[in-house]
């Protein structure tokens, strides 16, 4: 692929220079802004979101992420729409979608109407800007902001209407088949995530021994084990702890992706207090657990000094135990039933277990040295593990390094694709498992990764 013959010098600062046939239009000229909100009908209106893979339409019936108390502000969106997040720009993963769908989006973010161009070239264009935050000259005040007029009076380059489609064409062959590659790898790290899980649950629910004699425990949940482990009530083994602490504890956050961590080192942060007056001290070997989402194993233990926000249990080992051990266990799918049924609440995601229901599940107690041979074992194949999904992670951030920079070359006219054959084909989009991904906040004026 090679460049335009000739080119002309923009105004633009992201874009020093585009095709010399190429115009450059203001955005006022393309986009109208729409206000329309859904006030009290918001049973027509599907929900939608603004995420890393687009506008896609959100599952109210599942329960995942969190919702506002009522829609009436929310924005009406159609198909062909376009909508951006105008504001704290550079912490924001996705800040411009093209939607297909009609529907309801957050009141926080700016709505157009799409007239006199490909809405398709116009979204590939933003997005490449979006892929480096390119806009930053357009910034105002702390949270980053562009100002509707500053952004309806910037100017865009506008290739000839055939043209627009050819790149359009071009880029979604072209992504297809990078999202294509992409997809094989993420299915390979899935399914080697899903081997890694089958050896943890066999390890930590029947040891490491595989000639040991197997009982049946009488607890439907735990069924098989060794011979030589024990049955008991958590209220054996743990009991809630509410320490005092000096103040200069660092400050820990709980996370199902990241695990128990120091909010400095948690990938997603959420807003936080700077009070902490009643939170609560963790020590090594702790068991902590987010309440509300312990029916997705949110237990996670530490190896070091901490405190942690009153709404999550933190308890304390009352016999000779890895919490570590405890942890994995309780992160396998028969323990997340368990403790989803012994939740209160009727809404998922606003199920709470009580210290009481904690205590009342039954579980396996393996000797000590036993427990600790298994947490060891488990380190080994987690590691194992990772090395190859690292490598193979760094493989689709290559990938992705390559669409980007594509959709950039093209859009922008750096290279000219309009003598280039284009198949017949069907866009393939990114997937990504989204199972457990509590990024999914669908918060007002909020993105969230998919």
């Amino acid at each position: 692929m090679k460049p335009y013959p000739d080119y002309s010098i923009t105004p633009l600062p992201w874009l020093p220079n585009i095709p010399a046939h190429w115009e450059l239009v203001r955005n006022k000229n393309i986009f109208e802004e729409t206000k329309d909100v859904v006030g009290d009908d918001i049973d027509a209106y599907p929900l939608l979101s603004l995420t890393t893979k687009g506008i896609i339409l959100r599952d109210m019936a599942s329960g995942k992420g969190k919702f506002p108390k009522d829609f009436n502000t929310y924005k009406i969106v159609k198909p062909g729409d376009m909508a951006f997040c105008l504001f704290d720009i550079d912490e924001t993963p996705r800040t411009v979608g093209l939607s297909q769908y009609g529907g309801m989006l957050t009141g926080a973010y700016t709505i157009f109407h799409v007239a006199n161009i490909n809405p398709h070239y116009a979204y590939y264009y933003y997005l490449s800007l979006d892929n480096v935050k390119a806009m930053r000259p357009l910034y105002s005040g702390l949270r980053k902001t562009i100002n509707t007029g500053t952004f309806l009076s910037c100017k865009l380059p506008l290739p000839p209407r055939p043209e627009q489609d050819q790149i359009v064409r071009f880029l979604d062959w072209k992504v297809a088949s990078i999202n294509r590659l992409i997809n094989i790898k993420r299915a390979e790290i899935k399914r080697l995530e899903e081997l890694k899980l089958s050896q943890l649950f066999t390890i930590v629910t029947q040891g490491l021994n595989k000639k040991v004699v197997l009982i049946d425990s009488g607890i439907e949940h735990i069924g098989l084990i060794p011979s030589h482990w024990k049955v008991l009530l958590n209220h054996r083994i743990y009991k809630e702890n509410c320490r005092s602490f000096s103040g200069d504890e660092t400050v820990l956050s709980l996370s199902q992706k990241d695990g128990l961590l120091p909010y400095v080192e948690m990938k997603e942060r959420s807003l936080h207090t700077a009070f902490y007056e009643n939170w609560k001290l963790v020590l090594p070997n702790d068991l902590v657990l987010n309440r509300f989402k312990a029916h997705l194993g949110v237990f996670f233990s530490l190896n070091y000094r901490g405190i942690v926000t009153f709404h999550y249990g933190v308890y304390e080992p009352i016999m000779k135990v890895s919490s570590k051990y405890y942890e994995v266990l309780f992160h396998t799918p028969k323990y997340k039933q368990v403790f989803a049924g012994a939740s209160n609440g009727m809404t998922v995601g606003l199920q709470n277990l009580s210290n009481t229901n904690f205590y009342k599940v039954y579980t396996v107690y393996p000797p000590y040295e036993e427990q600790c041979a298994i947490v060891a074992e488990i380190q080994k194949i987690e590691n194992e593990m990772q090395a190859i999904i690292s490598t193979i992670s760094k493989e689709i951030g290559i990938l992705h390094e390559f669409k980007t920079r594509l959709i950039s070359d093209v859009v922008t006219g750096k290279i000219d694709v309009r003598g280039i054959e284009i198949p017949e084909c069907e866009f393939v989009e990114e997937t990504v498992d989204t199972e457990n991904d509590e990024s999914m906040e669908g918060m007002e004026g909020e993105t969230y990764e998919e």
